[in-house]
């Protein structure tokens, strides 16, 4: 048996395992959605989406865990949006390449690996005790600002990566400035990219719960949050704090709590994924 009748072995070996785990994986995610369907549908209403927590089940709702969570992930974006795009410019098109420049570089990705409850000690140590803010929306939306700021700049300076130079070149050409280049073309050309980092940014950030928990979020919150500055719950919380319950009746309320974050987190990600294709095609190279 020579080295090409091996490679294609190892080849077909491969191809075979990659399917299977990933037949595997579609299984386990179908029975997953079925299971979760099957209880969480028939307990979601207009009561359930409007309605207070409580601690009976048949009368207890997601009203508070949802709008904390849109309250924390409207700041996060707002936050760590133009910060990580800037920092992406600066760090692609003006910083200098140096070793200094590298040893950032590697920091950035490698802080993207970093567990997410060490970003929630630093939220509660630096936000939430050393800036006075405590256990509040503010607080928690820097901290996730911080978490998923690596993935934005990142993906960021790829995007711009891609922009090809001629038409940096073509536009000094024409007498354009340095930043009049970044504004007008090379932004506008990389904004499909960067819409891609913004969707795994708010991914992330949906379903994160431990650093949220490390700063004090609260399990129960009787009222609905009106201001940066209030305390507050999400959806995720709220889901581990009904699963944790013996009544059968919070399992379903957690099951239909669930299917709302999905849909919640599909919508986010078909906005982006449709204005990410919009920008695609008018900057088509």
């Amino acid at each position: 048996m020579n080295n090409s009748q091996v490679n294609r072995i190892k080849d077909t070996a491969f191809k075979f395992f990659a399917i299977a785990c990933t037949f595997f994986g579609l299984l386990v995610l179908a029975v997953l959605l079925y299971d979760i369907l099957s209880k969480g549908l028939t307990r979601i209403d207009l009561d359930f989406i409007t309605n207070l927590p409580s601690r009976r089940a048949a009368s207890a709702g997601i009203y508070t865990a949802l709008l904390g969570m849109i309250w924390i992930l409207v700041l996060t974006v707002i936050i760590a949006f133009p910060i990580g795009i800037a920092a992406g410019i600066y760090l692609e098109e003006y910083g200098k390449r140096n070793r200094f420049a590298n040893f950032i570089e590697i920091n950035i990705a490698n802080l993207a690996g970093v567990p997410s409850i060490i970003y929630g000690i630093l939220g509660l140590e630096l936000f939430g005790r050393i800036l006075g803010l405590g256990n509040s929306i503010l607080t928690g939306s820097l901290t996730l600002s911080l978490l998923v700021l690596p993935l934005i700049i990142v993906s960021t300076r790829e995007a711009i990566k891609a922009v090809p130079k001629s038409i940096r070149e073509a536009a000094y050409g024409l007498g354009a400035t340095k930043w009049q280049t970044i504004y007008s073309i090379v932004l506008p050309s990389s904004f499909g990219g960067i819409l891609t980092g913004l969707i795994l940014a708010i991914s992330r950030a949906v379903g994160e719960t431990a650093p949220l928990i490390v700063i004090g979020a609260l399990v129960y919150v009787p009222f609905a949050p009106t201001n940066p500055m209030d305390e507050f719950t999400v959806l995720t919380i709220q889901i581990f704090n009904w699963v944790t319950r013996p009544q059968a009746g919070f399992v379903t309320n957690a099951a239909a709590a669930i299917i709302i974050l999905l849909l919640f987190t599909f919508m986010m990600n078909g906005i982006a994924v449709i204005l990410r294709n919009r920008y695609n095609k008018k900057t088509r190279f």
